[in-house]
């Protein structure tokens, strides 16, 4: 793998007219290469908006956005815009006719196939799940270099979505295909991504190689009398139940084990964790760091 990066933002920031504000603020990152990277947020918190800027569909009110060319870049967005009038066939065609020297009609028709879709029926007569499968096969079939997934799986069943998150990350790993994706299935990104964006009221919140972000949280239970003692502590969330308290913790030194039973959290448990504590302080691993992560 290298380092180099296939995404780098410096001080990012996208604002949409004086009433509805920043989408995004002060984002800054770099994301290497050859990483599948889960973008992770709130409804409105400025997923969106970042993919576009990647994709080069937005450009910045503020900042810098580096990402690769159009040409290399295949973007799949929450609406999955296709023509309603071109059957599966014509429209897998089209890429290829799109794309020349660089579509993969392997990839593409993968994807089709393993849906079981009628390669005549036209697109508007086909289900959600069955569009989703249409645009993905298009965004493989380009053989980017960069791929860029919006929801890309919310309209799908839960073995549907198993099997073709299967089949994209056996893709990309093949292929050496940079992805980032957003969702709202914590559980679903556990197992597929090796690095972690959060970003929540438009500023990054967590970044950096998911085991790594993972690894520099401990889930503390004790005493609730005892919450004073993590005050030298960041602790992004607390809470108690009777007189037992459980926090989730950025630990600055040793604790009392007498005291606190300390645990490894899950990826899902961080994530929660900083969603329903916006005010807890971020975290970058990398490039940037802050908050005394180790670069």
């Amino acid at each position: 793998m290298t380092d180099h990066p296939v995404i780098e933002a410096s001080l990012l920031g996208v604002r949409y007219g004086r009433r509805r504000g920043w989408a995004l603020r002060d984002c800054s990152f770099r994301l290497p290469a050859r990483r599948v990277c889960a973008l992770v947020g709130h409804n409105g918190a400025g997923k969106s908006t970042l993919l576009a800027l990647a994709a080069g569909l937005l450009r910045p009110t503020e900042g810098t956005i580096d990402a690769p060319p159009r040409e290399e870049t295949a973007y799949v967005g929450q609406d999955k815009p296709l023509y309603p009038q071109l059957t599966v066939d014509e429209t897998l065609r089209m890429g290829r006719e799109l794309n020349p020297g660089r579509w993969d009609a392997k990839s593409a028709e993968r994807i089709v196939e393993e849906g079981a879709l009628d390669r005549t029926a036209k697109v508007r007569t086909l289900s959600g799940g069955q569009r989703t499968r249409v645009a993905l096969a298009l965004a493989l079939g380009k053989r980017p270099g960069l791929l860029l997934l919006d929801e890309p799986m919310a309209d799908l069943d839960p073995l549907a979505r198993h099997r073709l998150m299967g089949t994209l990350m056996a893709d990309a790993a093949e292929n050496g295909t940079s992805v980032v994706m957003s969702s709202h299935i914590l559980t679903e990104l556990e197992g597929a991504c090796d690095h972690l964006l959060l970003v929540d009221g438009g500023r990054i919140r967590l970044f950096g190689p998911a085991d790594e972000v993972v690894a520099a949280h401990r889930l503390l239970t004790g005493p609730a009398t005892a919450l004073t003692d993590l005050a030298a502590h960041t602790v992004v969330e607390s809470r108690t139940a009777g007189r037992q308290l459980t926090a989730l913790a950025r630990l600055r030194g040793p604790v009392d084990t007498d005291t606190w039973h300390t645990a490894h959290p899950s990826l899902e448990e961080v994530l929660l964790a900083h969603l329903r504590s916006p005010e807890a302080p971020a975290l970058t691993i990398g490039p940037l760091a802050t908050e005394g992560a180790q670069a």
